[in-house]
C-alpha cells in the first residue's frame, strides 16, 4: 500500500497535476475571500472566514474529480491495471494506496489556507477578536468534507476506462450528496415527514454542523461511514474484472 501511495504522490508531484490542483484552490478561494465584490471579507467588515468556507466545498467538488480521474480510469485504459493486481498486494490495499495519496494532495491544497485566520487576527478590532474555535471547526470540517469527496470521486474513477467520464461522474455524484438531500428536505411532500432524513443523509448539513466549532460524534461517524461505504464499492467495482 505504501509503495502506491508513494507511487502517486511522484505522479502528482513530478508532473503538473498537483502544481495545478494547488494553485487552482488557492487563486480560486483567495479570489472568493479577498477580491471578489460582496464576498470579499475586506468589503463584508467582519473578521471571519465564512466565505472561505462557503465557496471551498464547491471548488473542492470541481478539483477532487479532476484529481481523481485518473486513478482507476487510466489504469483500466492502458491495461497497467492488470498489472498491479498482479502485484503481492489486495485490492483494498490498491485502493487505500490511491485514496491517501489523493487526500494528502487535498491537504496540502487546504495548508496555506491557514495564513488566512492570521490575517483576520490582524485586521479584527481589537486584534485576535475571532472565533478561533469556530474556524478550527469548520477546517476540521473541511478535512472531512475533502476526504469523502475523495472517496466518492474514486469510486467513479473506478466504474469507469474513460478519464472524461470520470471526471463529470465524480462532479455529479460529489455534488449530489452535497446538496441533492437538501433540496429534496424543502420538497413541500417531504416537510414534516422526511425531511429529517434528507437532512441525515446531506454532506453539507454535517459540514455545517461541525463549521459551528462544535464536534458531534455523529457528524464524525457520518463522515468517516461515507468514506467507508464508498471505498468498499469502489472494491466491489474494482473486484468486478474478476467475474
Amino acid at each position: 500500500m505504501f509503495a502506491i501511495f508513494k507511487k502517486e504522490l511522484n505522479v502528482f508531484f513530478s508532473s503538473l497535476i498537483g502544481y495545478i490542483a494547488i494553485t487552482i484552490f488557492l487563486v480560486a478561494n483567495g479570489l472568493f475571500t479577498w477580491v471578489f465584490p460582496e464576498t470579499n471579507i475586506l468589503d463584508e467588515g467582519f473578521a471571519t472566514l465564512d466565505a472561505f468556507f462557503n465557496f471551498a466545498p464547491w471548488i473542492l467538488m470541481f478539483l477532487i474529480p479532476a484529481i481523481t480521474m485518473r486513478s482507476f480510469a487510466e489504469e483500466k485504459s492502458s491495461g497497467t491495471i492488470e498489472f498491479i493486481t498482479t502485484r503481492p498486494v489486495t485490492d483494498i490495499q490498491i485502493i487505500l494506496g490511491k485514496y491517501l495519496g489523493a487526500f494528502v494532495l487535498v491537504i496540502f491544497s487546504i495548508i496555506p489556507t491557514i495564513t488566512y485566520y492570521f490575517a483576520i487576527r490582524g485586521l479584527a478590532s481589537p486584534v485576535g477578536n475571532v472565533d478561533t474555535g469556530g474556524i478550527i471547526g469548520s477546517y476540521i470540517g473541511l478535512i472531512l468534507l475533502g476526504a469523502c469527496f475523495v472517496a466518492i470521486a474514486l469510486f467513479t474513477s473506478a466504474v469507469t476506462n474513460n478519464q472524461i467520464v470520470a471526471f463529470i461522474s465524480g462532479m455529479f455524484a460529489c455534488f449530489f450528496f452535497y446538496l441533492a438531500f437538501d433540496s429534496l428536505s424543502l420538497i413541500p411532500v417531504f416537510v414534516g415527514s422526511a425531511d429529517s432524513y434528507f437532512n441525515a443523509l446531506s454532506i453539507n448539513q454535517h459540514y455545517q454542523n461541525i463549521s459551528k466549532g462544535y464536534i458531534d460524534l455523529r457528524d464524525v461517524v457520518y463522515f468517516f461511514s461515507m468514506i467507508t461505504i464508498f471505498i468498499l464499492m469502489t472494491k466491489t467495482a474494482l473486484g468486478s474484472r474478476k467475474w
